[in-house]
């Protein structure tokens, strides 16, 4: 290796952050590469009669296992306990499901939880109240508003008023007083012209909150009422998107999918989209930007301006044309980005090959009478990669981005293709699932997130001015 590569290496190295991440980053997409060995629907591997089946890598009709004569794949959820029973061995992936497999209700009915729902019973009572305001005649709980025949009602002057004005034929339309003990007195409407005692209706204000739901088992289930509580079971009604569950740890999505398994997959096809294109992209950008500077005059001045050109293109309606005309899919975003994805980095590699056209060892290799390419691949190009090497992981970052919101747009891969931004538009359309927020959200921030942090460190590595300290 040569002493100024050994140098940066070992000052990237010496950043712990970028360090730790470049691995975690390594280590995420190596893992994503197995999604298939992590999250699948079909057993990896089954132990049969004597013989070795891989239903995951390769197609196994059910007459294989039933000898039944049946052509199409089996059930295997629901084949498993019969094999077993016949001696049969089978090997699953951590995550028993695929990423497009769409689950039914039924087969979520043993995770509703039965929750018992508390509410407060609020006491009603109702009194006969003369012209005096004496009570009559009492119905209900009158305790609680402590009614007693014979004695005044517990009510407000201005209550007590509007009372005598309906027992002498006055009438009136429905009111309601707050009771000095708390709670309301209300009055119904009564026409003029009626006279005798009047109708006064007693209803307790709660304190606090008068409904509660906790988890219960049924034995505690069904309508009780204790301590002024009514207590009646509910159980919880499954339907798609559904929570985060034993079986389904990060939830299911509108369509009843695993997100867990969406994730996995989801993740392979965000780092394989980002790698490619970020090396085809700094490809272009390297050829285009080393002829550019190497050859200068013209040529430069002519690319300058196709470039211009061909960058002030909307991209994105570029992208709707073509995806109407052709339809989405992983090949056709591919193009597109990296078509447009290049310029950037290209400006940088015209830089470094102008000023290292004029450099003494290129004037050398030119009068030895080296050929063009030769001259731009070994003696320009590994002297101008550092803005290359610097620039591929926030390429990276930003293809991971850009395929997330064109998915979250609808613009991206087509379903039932796994996506972070086909979840989080989900998670849009049923704002109670948080799960389909949090999860998605989280893993993308944090891909990108160490990307960021290795091209940070690159960045730091690539400069060859020693690092300034400030000292208040």
């Amino acid at each position: 290796m040569h002493p100024l590569s050994r140098a940066r290496l070992e000052r990237f190295r010496a950043r712990k952050t970028a360090w730790v991440s470049l691995w975690l980053l390594a280590g995420l997409f190596v893992l994503s590469l197995g999604a298939e060995l992590l999250a699948n629907g079909k057993p990896l591997a089954v132990r049969h009669e004597g013989r070795w089946f891989f239903p995951a890598f390769r197609f196994y009709p059910a007459d294989a296992f039933f000898h039944d004569g049946t052509e199409t794949p089996p059930d295997w959820r629901a084949a498993e306990a019969d094999l077993r029973a016949r001696g049969a061995r089978f090997c699953w992936a951590p995550i028993r499901f695929s990423p497009d497999e769409a689950l039914d209700a039924s087969a979520l009915e043993g995770v509703a939880r039965t929750s018992v729902v508390a509410r407060r019973r609020s006491p009603v009572a109702a009194a006969d109240v003369d012209a005096a305001g004496i009570v009559l005649a009492v119905r209900g709980e009158a305790k609680a508003f402590s009614l007693d025949i014979g004695n005044d009602a517990p009510l407000p002057e201005e209550a007590r008023l509007e009372v005598a004005r309906r027992a002498a034929g006055e009438g009136g339309e429905a009111a309601d007083f707050a009771l000095p003990a708390g709670g309301f007195a209300s009055l119904s409407a009564r026409p003029a012209g009626e006279t005798g005692p009047v109708r006064v209706y007693f209803r307790q204000r709660l304190a606090g909150s008068e409904e509660r739901k906790f988890r219960a088992r049924p034995a505690e289930a069904g309508t009780m009422e204790r301590d002024g509580w009514t207590f009646r079971e509910e159980t919880e009604s499954v339907r798609f998107p559904f929570r985060p569950c034993r079986a389904h740890p990060l939830g299911l999505d509108a369509m009843g999918r695993d997100v867990a398994s969406r994730m996995i997959h989801a993740l392979r096809t965000s780092l394989l989209f980002g790698l490619l294109l970020a090396c085809f992209s700094m490809a272009i950008a390297i050829l285009v930007g080393l002829c550019e500077g190497y050859f200068a005059g013209k040529v430069d001045l002519v690319a300058q301006r196709l470039i211009e050109i061909w960058a002030s293109l909307p991209f994105l309606y570029i992208l709707i044309l073509l995806s109407s005309v052709y339809g989405s899919g992983f090949g056709l975003l591919f193009a597109a980005y990296a078509a447009f994805n290049w310029v950037g980095v290209s400006q940088y590699m015209r830089a470094e090959a102008l000023r290292l056209r004029r450099e003494a060892f290129v004037e050398a290799a030119r009068m030895a009478g080296l050929s063009t390419w030769r001259i731009l691949l070994r003696h320009i190009l590994p002297n101008a990669l550092a803005p290359v090497v610097t620039f591929f992981p926030f390429e990276l970052v930003g293809a991971i981005g850009s395929l997330a919101a064109l998915d979250y747009l609808g613009f991206g891969l087509p379903p039932p293709a796994a996506s972070f931004g086909e979840l989080l538009s989900q998670a849009q359309e049923f704002p109670s699932a948080w799960w389909l927020v949090a999860f998605p959200a989280a893993a993308l921030f944090g891909v990108m997130l160490l990307g960021v942090f290795v091209g940070e460190g690159l960045r730091a590595a690539c400069d060859p001015r020693p690092p300034v300290r400030w000292d208040a």
